[in-house]
């Protein structure tokens, strides 16, 4: 993080003036930098953030039912839902990198920016209490929540279902490649029904991949309407 970052600027993007600004300088910190890093307030937060999510749906949807709150879970807390805001709110801007991270495009990448915004929750959570974590979330995931009419459906369940409607094998998936640094991975899946179709994804982590991959396997067998 930049030194230079004042506590009113963290107040501007948490909504509550910071009271120990170690916590938010350790959510800040990249591994590259040499200076610790963010992951353990990243696990923490990442906690913090499906237990509010969780008990938001639960009050706001009383008619739902468990699967359908799972499904709206998943894709409130997701890596790419948490990347879009965190990039709203510049996050990255704020990050202290290393030199070789800064050069591999560390600021750029979703993955960071999603780990950042949890590891921030987790900051927020130990600093100023439960309070101040749920006014963040509930600020930044709030209009999402309740603009979602109909509960998503992950493309890996939609691809599974799909499956078993047809008396097909269940998708099996496979890690084709690694590539990239330890701080910008880019992973390619494939996934395959038997021999009936095989399609492909690449995303910031294996899960983003598969998930890449059952849409693209999802689409083609729409297209071409595969019995």
């Amino acid at each position: 993080m930049n030194e230079g970052v004042s506590a009113e600027t963290l107040a501007a993007i948490t909504g509550a003036t910071p009271r120990d600004l170690g916590l938010y300088r350790e959510a800040l910190t990249h591994g590259s930098s040499g200076a610790g890093d963010y992951q353990r307030l990243e696990f923490l937060g990442d906690r913090v953030l499906g237990l509010v999510i969780a008990s938001e749906l639960f009050a706001r949807f009383p008619k739902a039912a468990e699967g359908e709150l799972s499904s709206r879970l998943h894709a409130l807390a997701s890596g790419e839902t948490c990347a879009r805001i965190a990039q709203a709110l510049d996050l990255t801007a704020h990050v202290r990198f290393g030199a070789q991270a800064i050069g591999d495009g560390g600021r750029h990448s979703d993955n960071i920016a999603a780990d950042v915004l949890e590891a921030l929750i987790g900051a927020l959570w130990l600093d100023l209490g439960q309070d101040a974590a749920r006014a963040f979330i509930v600020r930044n995931w709030g209009s999402m929540i309740e603009g979602q009419i109909a509960a998503p459906k992950h493309p890996k369940a939609a691809l599974q279902e799909w499956a078993l409607a047809r008396k097909r094998k269940p998708p099996e998936y496979r890690l084709v490649r690694r590539d990239g640094p330890d701080h910008a991975p880019r992973f390619r899946v494939a996934v395959a029904i038997g021999k009936l179709a095989e399609a492909e994804g690449d995303g910031p982590s294996k899960q983003a991949a598969e998930k890449a991959a059952a849409t693209a396997l999802l689409e083609i067998l729409t297209q071409e309407d595969v019995k």
